[in-house]
């Protein structure tokens, strides 16, 4: 039996895994948890979720919705665990982490394909294998990767937001509604939604904006010319909710605030603004603070955080925090295929590869997995198709500029352009749904091996 090396027990690195052992690879799967722990991670299970609990939109015309289709077609393991472990997110796709985390362990563990192997990797292996070692490689690793690429990695520091108690938010100022548009029954709605008139958001922001940071020199192995770059280091998908009102504090109530189609039921009125919550776990006793990624000191979060009206006495399970990520030139070092240019047994996947967001992440271990697999039987690799969401995200991180190449996450304009124009925005997104789902669809097989 054809043997693989998987470094990163992540989302990429099990679905990597999964999918070359369903064709007849024997895998051995590195993680290096809990032996080694990240300084974001809280559990030695597979899969854990750092950042936010949703997998993003589940709706058949968002580009998220879009590539899970994809997944689905392609047997992902990660979207089957996902969506055995949802909880009530609208249109979202959220999942209970710990659900998540533990059907994932389970079912690579069980897999008699898959050795698991708790242990740190320092470098890169001489024999077949795929990197998917995420935003938080260890420096030891880093520098093997550094040292085979010719080149340092890019980085960009990302955020997490705070998790709180349901039992501690005040609901008798806060209210649950839809995301976006207001439920007419007073328990309706997956979100709990804090409202703000203009004097609480002023009084907010100024606090916000003057609140003591965590000074980016603190982490370890940063560079003088990164330490001088600042905030130019934060990825702009997952800005700290503090250097966005750094840049305009009207941009938390037209972002992650803004309270469209909501109205406060407590008052009747459309609120100024809104922080809305979501829930975390299936147990419905904690929630998250949406698009409230920070950088602030922990105490600060405390003091801050509790201005927001039904959460002056929020009991913070977790605070926010940041890390540093790490991703590649792949323009230049990468195929779409997502094999090392100068070394074809080698492959990279997950967020190091330079897609953003959780399922981008799976996508990539999908395809890593498959080719190294096809790889190992002398069989041809497949190349997606731009048209797919799959195929653009890989076009994408493999063809970029790399003088302003950052991480991207599923969308629509990654795509080729329709062959006609389009008489909505609704008529563009359910066009290029169709000719993704009609291109995946008339692939061959990619079935389990």
């Amino acid at each position: 039996m054809e043997k693989l090396t998987i470094i990163g027990g992540g989302l990429a690195g099990s679905e990597a895994a999964w999918q070359a052992a369903q064709r007849g690879i024997q895998v051995t799967l590195y993680e290096m948890r809990p032996r080694r722990t990240t300084g974001a991670h809280l559990t030695d299970q597979l899969g854990e979720l750092i950042c936010s609990n949703s997998l993003g939109s589940n709706q058949p015309d968002r580009a998220s919705g879009v590539l899970k289709e994809e997944l689905r077609l392609l047997h992902s393991l990660i979207l089957e665990c996902a969506e055995a472990s949802t909880i009530p997110a609208g249109g979202a796709l959220a999942v209970d982490r710990d659900a998540f985390a533990s059907k994932i362990t389970q079912k690579i563990i069980a897999h008699p394909n898959i050795n698991l192997i708790r242990q740190e990797c320092t470098a890169i292996p001489a024999e077949p294998a795929i990197i998917a070692s995420g935003p938080l490689t260890s420096p030891a690793l880093s520098q093997a990767i550094a040292a085979l690429t010719g080149q340092e990695s890019l980085f960009f520091f990302d955020a997490i937001a705070p998790i709180v108690s349901l039992d501690s938010i005040d609901l008798s100022v806060a209210f649950r509604a839809s995301r976006y548009e207001f439920a007419d029954e007073p328990e309706a709605g997956d979100y709990i939604n804090c409202p703000f008139d203009e004097a609480q958001f002023d009084t907010f922001v100024n606090e916000l904006v003057h609140a003591e940071r965590i000074h980016l020199e603190s982490f370890e192995g940063l560079t003088t010319q990164e330490k001088n770059a600042g905030h130019k280091l934060f990825f702009e998908g997952c800005l700290p909710v503090e250097v966005l009102a750094d840049r305009n504090p009207q941009s938390l109530a037209f972002g992650p605030m803004r309270p469209v189609g909501l109205r406060d039921p407590h008052t009747g009125r459309r609120p100024h603004s809104v922080l809305q919550l979501r829930q975390d776990n299936l147990a419905n006793t904690l929630y998250n603070l949406v698009g409230f990624q920070t950088n602030l000191t922990f105490g600060e979060q405390k003091r801050v955080f509790h201005l927001i009206p039904g959460l002056e006495h929020a009991e913070f399970v977790r605070y926010g925090q940041m890390h540093r990520n790490t991703f590649l030139f792949s323009p230049t070092l990468l195929d779409e295929t997502l094999q090392f240019k100068t070394r074809p047994d080698l492959f990279f996947a997950g967020q190091i590869v330079g897609v953003e967001g959780y399922i981008g992440n799976v996508a990539t271990g999908l395809v890593a997995g498959i080719n190294a697999a096809n790889y190992l039987h002398g069989e041809p690799l497949f190349t997606f198709p731009q048209e797919t969401m799959t195929g653009a995200l890989l076009h994408y991180i493999t063809h970029a500029s790399p003088a302003d190449f950052q991480p991207m996450k599923a969308n629509f304009g990654i795509l080729p352009k329709l062959s006609r124009i389009p008489r909505s925005k609704k008529e563009r997104a359910l066009l290029y749904a169709g000719r993704a789902l009609a291109a995946m669809r008339a692939l061959p097989a990619l079935g389990d091996k």
